[in-house]
């Protein structure tokens, strides 16, 4: 079994204005999938080549400073992670905070308009290629940035929703302006049920 590329649950132009058609035909059909077809040749033949990507994100960032290897096959694995939680943490017209995550939200950053406000200066603030995240820690919400393939999958903070700050997300159409990216991101398309759905099962008993 290798690992596959996963469908956009929405249609390449969905995402529009703020993530062209263009992009999407990039960043998912090429960047994405070259996640993809990398992290399965390092595993065809070894005894990960029948492992969910979950796992082989996991014993690569186990293995990775004793082994070499595993080095590369981390970078590509977590990307290729990363990259499907992304697709899934946006929507044409996003969503609100429901349920337990709104009554968090609201005790941990006194509203939405606070929460987008951090996630906007962790994912513009970020130096280099990364990742800005929403994740829960315990039952606490906070907003992290991880450089490079570096994913909260692999520690104990479980990952909620995370905006994607490499170059490639937004370089078609926003050239050098991240800014204007992210505020795209965040004020219409993340999908807070998606996030409500990840918080209730990192709360539950």
């Amino acid at each position: 079994m290798s690992i596959e590329l996963p469908r956009l649950p929405y249609a390449q132009d969905a995402l529009e204005p703020f993530i062209s058609a263009t992009t999407l035909q990039t960043h998912h059909g090429k960047h994405h999938r070259a996640y993809v077809d990398k992290t399965n040749g390092f595993i065809a033949g070894t005894p990960l080549a029948d492992a969910k990507l979950e796992t082989i994100v996991a014993q690569a960032a186990q293995r990775k400073a004793s082994e070499p290897a595993m080095v590369a096959l981390f970078n590509n694995a977590a990307q290729a992670w990363n990259h499907g939680f992304y697709w899934l943490s946006m929507r044409p017209g996003g969503s609100s905070p429901q349920g337990a995550l709104e009554a968090r939200v609201r005790a941990d950053f006194g509203g939405l308009p606070a929460l987008r406000d951090a996630l906007k200066a962790a994912a513009t603030g970020h130096f280099g290629s990364g990742w800005a995240w929403l994740v829960a820690d315990g039952a606490a919400l906070k907003v992290i940035s991880t450089s490079n393939a570096d994913t909260p999958l692999v520690g104990k903070q479980v990952p909620l929703l995370v905006i994607d700050v490499w170059e490639h997300a937004y370089y078609i159409d926003h050239h050098e302006r991240r800014a204007a990216y992210v505020t795209g991101v965040v004020d219409q398309l993340l999908d807070w049920e998606f996030a409500a759905r990840n918080y209730e099962r990192a709360i539950a008993p």
